[in-house]
């Protein structure tokens, strides 16, 4: 393994959530990459909404709670641009091994990643909060 990877290991911590024999490996990978790498970019997955916010439909903030938690569905599912650029921060974190595993069931993974984001997002929707500049 090289120093990249090891890097990237040690910055992010170990698995998060249970693992066992009967896992898949779709589940393996969740656990023991995307979920760690999710919470280790939280703060930047955060601005980088709220820049989206800013940028496209400042009117989020008056939205009622219900409706900011369908805007977050909907900004990610349906904007390319954006859930790609979400998906970059998260494959930068890949180790050499997790991106070859990553590449042969890259469908079934990019799902998975972007609900375990939108979860995130949704359980922080607090933090959307309009600010004074």
């Amino acid at each position: 393994m090289g120093d990249r990877d090891n890097l990237i290991l040690e910055l992010r911590g170990g698995t998060i959530g249970e693992t066992n024999y009967q896992s898949s490996s779709e589940e393996l990978f969740q656990n023991q990459t995307l979920r760690p790498i999710l919470k280790l970019q939280n703060d930047l997955f955060i601005e980088s909404f709220k820049n989206y916010i800013t940028k496209y439909k400042n009117d989020f903030y008056s939205l009622t709670v219900e409706k900011k938690l369908h805007y977050i569905d909907n900004a990610i599912q349906r904007d390319i641009k954006f859930r790609n650029a979400l998906k970059g921060m998260v494959i930068s974190l890949f180790t050499i091994a997790e991106f070859q595993t990553y590449t042969k069931n890259s469908s079934a993974l990019n799902k998975r990643m972007m609900n375990l984001l939108i979860e995130r997002l949704k359980s922080q929707v607090q933090l959307f909060e309009q600010t004074e500049a």
